[in-house]
């Protein structure tokens, strides 16, 4: 079962830094333009730590891991980052308007540090693949600092909430806002540190009998599962609970009404012979086809979608001048979907990859998974400028993936299509520092 546990983390010394300058969006999230904007942000800016910039002269003395290195090393002894004194859990709220509109949410969690699990041990749970070149990375940078630097956004189930409950009476009876700040997309991100002993014993003994998702952070997972099995190689008398048999973790509700999933739109470039009358006739070989207004907006598409989606798989592919909804799956069960169960085959994800960009437009599973024709986009309209200004062919429109969904295939031991989860909003990294050492 779940083991969690309380730590002493490093956190920004606020009277040294302005923590908006300082922590960044998880590393992989952060593109050359952000990281640009948080080396010039500070000096002590976190992403010299989790994305610093290789230089022409980098050797193996010299290079972005050892200087990460370097830096965490000096803030630290230079007071830019303190460590708390007692064994702690933070809880982390974040509120925030979900892209597109509507109502302000708010999605708690809490911050510590959780025991890191085979997979076949059946309490960790992952629900995507992931590539050796991202684990490579980060397994040089944990190597290098010893150190974890980003939140692993875990989901576990408590339908009554009284986890959150109890955080939350906590937090008021024994209250520190330690951070209170809000990041480039106009997310509210606060953090509390919680270091009363019994608050903490009855937290953890009510995630012990948790089953985890993994919902972002697999490649960071799986990196410190690496570690781990380098450190325990290294010495056969290690303790039990040595550090780096843990990892730093931020625990969410699966049931919780802030938890919010965003599709990534789908977009087709390169085709040298596409026809959308030929797109479409082969597609009904696979859906029901409904031609729709070409002129519709991005707000519009979007309603159609969910209307549609209400019954089961909804898309809609969107070409420069004409607008199709597909519907009404034809294929289940066929050999199109060799090896997938009824669970992966009901997702819309798997319809579009399997029936529309294999089937019918052609487009190979290799090529699919290394982006020689496919590009993904979180943003519907950006997904159908791309196509009506003609640099790409085709745009698929999704709805997002139930948590319904994630839950089932990952607890089945099964794994979604790359890019089919998409949670907002992410957990910044440097909120909290988990230092092995």
């Amino acid at each position: 079962m779940a083991h969690i546990a309380p730590f002493r983390a490093l956190r920004y010394n606020p009277a040294r830094v302005d923590l908006a300058q300082v922590v960044t969006q998880p590393y992989d999230k952060i593109t050359p333009e952000m990281q640009n904007g948080y080396y010039d942000a500070s000096p002590h800016n976190l992403v010299r730590i989790i994305l610093g910039k290789p230089q022409p002269t980098d050797h193996l003395e010299e290079n972005i891991y050892t200087r990460a290195a370097s830096f965490f090393q000096d803030w630290r002894r230079q007071g830019i980052l303190l460590q708390d004194r007692e064994q702690s859990l933070y809880q982390y709220i974040q509120r925030f308007q979900p892209p597109g509109g509507g109502p302000e949410l708010e999605r708690r969690g809490f911050i510590a540090l959780g025991k890191i699990e085979d997979y076949s041990a059946g309490i960790v749970h992952r629900h995507e693949q992931t590539l050796a070149k991202p684990k490579a990375d980060r397994l040089q940078l944990l190597r290098a600092t010893r150190a974890h630097f980003g939140q692993l956004f875990m989901l576990y189930s408590d339908a009554a909430g009284e986890i959150d409950a109890t955080l939350s009476a906590g937090s008021s009876a024994h209250m520190e806002i330690g951070i209170n700040v809000r990041d480039e997309y106009g997310v509210l991100h606060q953090v509390r540190k919680l270091s009363d002993p019994a608050l903490i014993e009855l937290v953890c003994g009510k995630m012990r009998g948790q089953k985890l998702i993994i919902a972002d952070g697999h490649h960071r997972y799986e990196t410190a599962l690496n570690y781990r099995n380098e450190r325990r190689a290294l010495s056969a008398t290690a303790p039990a609970e040595a550090p780096y048999e843990l990892v730093m973790m931020t625990f969410i509700n699966m049931e919780s009404p802030g938890l919010v999933i965003l599709p990534t739109h789908r977009v087709v470039h390169g085709l040298e012979s596409f026809s959308p009358d030929a797109f479409r006739d082969r597609a009904r070989s696979y859906f029901s086809v409904e031609e729709v207004d070409p002129s519709i907006d991005p707000t519009r598409a979007l309603g159609i979608l969910r209307e549609a989606g209400h019954a089961g798989t909804a898309l809609l592919g969107v070409t420069a001048n004409r607008a199709f909804l597909f519907d009404t799956p034809r294929a289940l069960a066929s050999n199109l979907f060799q090896g997938l169960s009824l669970r992966q085959q009901s997702l819309d994800v798997v319809q579009l990859h399997k029936c529309l960009l294999e089937a019918v437009l052609g487009i190979s599973e290799e090529a699919i998974r290394e982006q020689k024709n496919i590009s993904y986009v979180r943003d519907a309209a950006e997904a159908m400028a791309r196509v009506r200004d003609g640099a790409a062919n085709v745009a698929f429109l999704m709805n997002p993936v139930r948590m319904r969904q994630v839950r089932d295939i990952a607890f089945a031991g099964e794994v979604l299509p790359q890019k089919s989860t998409d949670f907002y909003p992410k957990l910044l990294s440097g909120l909290t520092i988990y230092a092995l050492e």
